[in-house]
């Protein structure tokens, strides 16, 4: 994470009934809510495991994480990183997002998505993309708002070693 990520980008203006929020990179004071969000999202995580992933991005910067700040709790979060392949050009590819379920339809994840948007543009990446689990509906349609498009479907294979 280089010092350009680590700016923050604080967001003053909000239409009518929305909450101002500010975006600023993930520090270690976090990483109890990082996890207890990432819990919400389904990938149930300890702080001490959120500490330890991000101690491995820590000096690689291809790798950066967001919070969203509402009233100075972390709301959100967004993790983000360069994908390199062999058959395509490197592109930034959103590892993980969520919004708090209390903190939802508040413009939160707007805000995380433009600033994630905002660090692809800066490392030279000339797309994003992400993946959502197919049950994720409401999600879909959210990602489907802010111009992202559905791609291709395609199952996901793991094996643990």
């Amino acid at each position: 994470m280089t010092s350009s990520s680590k700016a923050s980008s604080s967001i003053s203006s909000e239409p009518a009934g929305k909450v101002a929020c500010e975006i600023r990179e993930a520090q270690p004071q976090d990483y109890a809510r990082i996890a207890e969000l990432a819990g919400q999202l389904s990938y149930p995580s300890s702080p001490g495991e959120i500490a330890a992933r991000l101690a491995g991005m820590k000096h690689s910067d291809e790798h950066a994480v967001f919070v969203a700040l509402l009233g100075g709790e972390v709301a959100g979060w967004l993790g983000i990183y360069i994908c390199r392949t062999v058959e395509a050009d490197p592109r930034a590819e959103i590892g993980g997002l969520v919004v708090d379920e209390r903190c939802r339809s508040q413009r939160i994840g707007f805000h995380l998505l433009e600033r994630a948007e905002r660090w692809a543009r800066e490392k030279a990446c000339r797309a994003i993309g992400l993946r959502s689990n197919v049950i994720r509906d409401r999600a879909h349609a959210f990602y489907e708002r802010h111009g992202y498009t559905h791609s291709k479907t395609q199952k996901s294979f793991r094996k643990d070693l």
